[in-house]
């Protein structure tokens, strides 16, 4: 039990080493670009909305390798028999899904519950990066009432 306490530990730090390490190298890639979508021009919403998707696959991709990264370890550590398995079981795990078609022998079960606990901590920390960030770009901003103005028939003095 105190293994497998101390296991679940370290992945959590080494998964959330990942994470911060991926939410860093997104901060720096959006550092070098952002400066390209300031306007309100088509160009600039356009790059506006590249930015935005290619931190969401950035993340997206942060998930994955955080995902394929336990399943590894279950694989390595003698949890599960075969890697196709050990990823489906880390993806329902991860994400907190658990569909329990699949499920761990009693000594790993911790360990598995942590990676779910771990999922939903690091997905939430997306999450807020990512809300962070589009409001930063302000990417899903509209000037409503400029767009109203423009739209509304002028009125005539009586």
């Amino acid at each position: 039990m105190l293994l497998n306490l101390f296991l679940s530990v370290l992945m959590t730090v080494a998964v959330v080493a990942v994470h911060l390490v991926g939410i860093l190298s997104l901060l720096y890639f959006l550092r070098r670009n952002a400066h390209r979508a300031r306007g309100q021009s088509t160009l600039d919403l356009m790059w506006q909305g590249s930015l935005m998707l290619s931190v969401v696959l950035g993340v997206f991709l942060l998930h994955t390798a955080e995902v394929w990264l336990y399943a590894v370890v279950y694989v390595a550590l003698g949890a599960l028999n075969d890697f196709p398995t050990a990823l489906y079981f880390s993806a329902t795990a991860f994400s907190t899904l658990g569909f329990g078609d699949v499920v761990l022998n009693p000594e790993w079960r911790l360990f598995g519950s942590v990676e779910g606990v771990t999922g939903l901590i690091l997905i939430g920390w997306s999450s807020a990066f990512l809300l962070s960030v589009t409001s930063r770009l302000r990417v899903l901003e509209h000037n409503w009432e400029a767009y109203a103005k423009r739209g509304q028939p002028k009125r005539r003095r009586k």
